[in-house]
């Protein structure tokens, strides 16, 4: 009931894009919004271990260790327990999913609904239970969840409930290791060092992945932080793309030589054999 509460305020707030930004409440930080708020007595200071990953054709994944520290201005407050969340969030793309029904003897679709983005890889890594450590309000406006991390409907609802169909899609993306949810996942030592390690999968698309690291304390955010890792294809891989989409009757003409070429050798080598 839960999940499927997330999913409806998730993509109603997304809906609202103007209001998330003006609810802004982070200090100035590279690559962030500038807002007239004082900075906090606590902020993030961190790093990646890597913020370039490159797609070969031997690429099976890749590792990324997220790391950084508390810099405090002041005391720690007393009664409230620090908590840390990471995000990983890959290019959003539109998803349509389809539901099969069997008419006649014959499986086709029936239904569909249509997202207007979702991210093709999102992974988060908490300190504790997310529950525990992250109030509904700010999740909300940071979209921190895996329910949330998905944007608005794209186009009228033409079914009666939409919830069964975004749970399937979640589902199906955590089977193939493309969203993930580690509670646990980030490590605080002393209250003041924090680390999370993600293990990214072979099937990467490239694009710029956004990191964000939440500072916490009961449930309300102190400090936000947010960076990008480059994911791209590179050498053979990187040059096929290219060729493929920027000059597609050469990539054409070159694939039909090399199965003609792949052909005739195969030929040759059988008369040899005989």
């Amino acid at each position: 009931m839960i999940r499927a509460a997330l999913l409806v305020l998730g993509l109603c707030a997304a809906a609202l894009p103007a209001l998330a930004q003006t609810r802004q409440v982070l200090p100035a930080r590279p690559g962030m919004p500038i807002t007239n708020r004082p900075e906090p007595d606590e902020q993030i200071v961190a790093g990646l271990s890597r913020d370039n990953i490159g797609i070969t054709t031997s690429f099976d994944g890749s590792q990324i260790l997220i790391y950084g520290a508390i810099k405090r201005e002041a005391p720690q407050p007393d009664g409230q327990k620090l908590a840390v969340i990471v995000t990983l969030e890959g290019p959003l793309g539109p998803v349509t999913i389809r539901r099969k029904s069997r008419e006649f003897g014959i499986w086709v679709n029936t239904a569909s609904v249509g997202v207007a983005a979702a991210p093709s890889y999102y992974a988060v890594a908490t300190s504790g239970p997310m529950e525990d450590i992250l109030s509904r309000r700010t999740d909300i406006q940071q979209r921190i969840s895996i329910p949330l991390a998905m944007r608005a409907f794209s186009g009228p609802i033409t079914v009666e409930d939409s919830i069964p169909f975004t749970e399937a899609m979640v589902d199906i993306r955590k089977q193939q290791g493309l969203y993930k949810m580690e509670s646990g996942g980030v490590h605080i030592v002393d209250d003041t060092l924090f680390r999370a390690d993600f293990a990214l999968p072979a099937n990467l698309i490239e694009g710029d992945y956004k990191t964000r690291i939440f500072l916490l304390r009961g449930g309300k955010l102190v400090d936000k932080y947010q960076s990008a890792i480059e994911v791209r294809k590179v050498g053979l891989e990187r040059w096929l793309y290219s060729l493929a989409h920027e000059n597609a009757p050469l990539y054409g003409l070159l694939s039909l030589a090399l199965a003609v070429f792949a052909g005739w050798a195969a030929a040759a080598i059988f008369r040899f054999v005989r």
